[in-house]
């Protein structure tokens, strides 16, 4: 009985494989004069096409937020007036108020601040730019027929490096009211209005870099006859999946956001003085940055050249449509989220690729 059923079993598990052994599509067989199965390495280089997509900056500090100024400096106020308001006359009153006082204005003097401008902007002529990049191409086939393959492209996940384009400014702009003890001079008001830079991302080398990770499969057509044809082109259409790891931000650039996080904690605390002044708050700001994933179609133009029926050379020139997002935070434990910067990343690659493979 024992025996009866296991060859009941093994012949159950053996027919799934007769029968897709006898497809004339799927098979582990040799097909009518071709093989099925084919695998290449070689150097595949990938040549980004894209074009820096400008950042977009959110900061927790709210249009309309009041904050109180804290201690600040006379120099302070005056190289943030607003230089499309005449001021001269309070410019005045401050550099005599400031003679006085060792050119400082303390808290109870300050008063405070409606802050606008810090809440969102975009940053036109920023962005970043993947670099190109050479790493060991793998790429194999199933001959569904000898005119029709599925192919898999894939390779060594190379370190891609972003160049950084422009400088990234925050358009501050605020109404300060000075105040006497608690009592606010509204009719002394000060108007402040300034570009503060934040950082310059193609100063300091690659601004950022991360490991891609981008199998494409494709459909492909083979022109020309196995057997017949040693030239044969092909073209192909497909998909390509994108995943990013290890992602890193130039340090100097991570410094820069930093002492940027510090600006927005400092406002939050009520020490808005403070991040004029380029003053550390009491919060401790982490920067992290984050790539999404990403589909593509991509699509191919390429050749064999077979050597004899089982050797053969290859190459080939692909473009993706490729377009992925980044998304740099900066947090602290008490006030989570300061600052949320992202930017589309268009890589658009053309991936060139040269190899020697092996049918079978």
């Amino acid at each position: 009985m024992k025996k009866s059923l296991l060859c009941i079993v093994s012949s159950l598990a053996v027919l799934p494989t007769l029968s897709y052994a006898e497809s004339p599509y799927f098979s582990l067989k040799d097909g009518d004069g071709f093989k099925r199965f084919s695998v290449s390495v070689g150097a595949l280089h990938v040549m980004p096409q894209g074009k820096a997509q400008p950042f977009q900056v959110n900061t927790s500090v709210k249009n309309g937020e009041v904050s109180a100024n804290g201690d600040i400096q006379v120099d302070t106020v005056l190289n943030n007036l607003n230089p499309n308001v005449n001021q001269s006359a309070l410019a005045g009153a401050l550099k005599f108020l400031g003679f006085f006082s060792g050119g400082n204005l303390g808290s109870g003097l300050s008063g405070s601040s409606k802050i606008q401008g810090l809440e969102q902007w975009d940053n036109s002529g920023t962005g970043l730019e993947a670099e190109d990049v050479t790493t060991l191409g793998l790429i194999s086939n199933y001959y569904f027929t000898d005119h029709i393959s599925f192919e898999t492209k894939a390779g060594i996940p190379p370190k891609v490096d972003l160049k950084g384009q422009g400088k990234i400014y925050a358009p501050f702009s605020a109404v300060a009211t000075p105040q006497i003890g608690k009592l606010p001079i509204e009719f002394a008001n000060i108007d402040l209005k300034n570009d503060i830079f934040i950082t310059d991302l193609g100063a300091n080398g690659a601004a950022a870099s991360a490991r891609a990770w981008t199998p494409a499969f494709e459909l492909q057509y083979h022109f020309g006859k196995t057997g017949v044809n040693k030239f044969r082109p092909y073209v192909g259409l497909g998909i390509m999946y994108a995943y990013f790891s290890d992602v890193e931000i130039n340090p100097q650039t991570e410094k820069d956001l930093i002492a940027a996080g510090h600006m927005i904690a400092n406002i939050k605390e009520g020490n808005a003085g403070a991040s004029l002044e380029g003053k550390l708050s009491k919060s401790n700001p982490q920067v992290d940055v984050e790539a999404t994933d990403a589909f593509a179609p991509i699509a191919t133009l390429g050749f064999t050249y077979d050597f004899n029926d089982k050797y053969f050379a290859t190459g080939s020139v692909s473009y993706a449509h490729l377009k992925y997002e980044t998304i740099i935070t900066v947090t602290d434990t008490k006030h989570g989220e300061l600052i949320r910067s992202q930017a589309d990343i268009e890589i658009n690659p053309l991936l060139v690729y040269a190899g020697v493979g092996m049918r079978f």
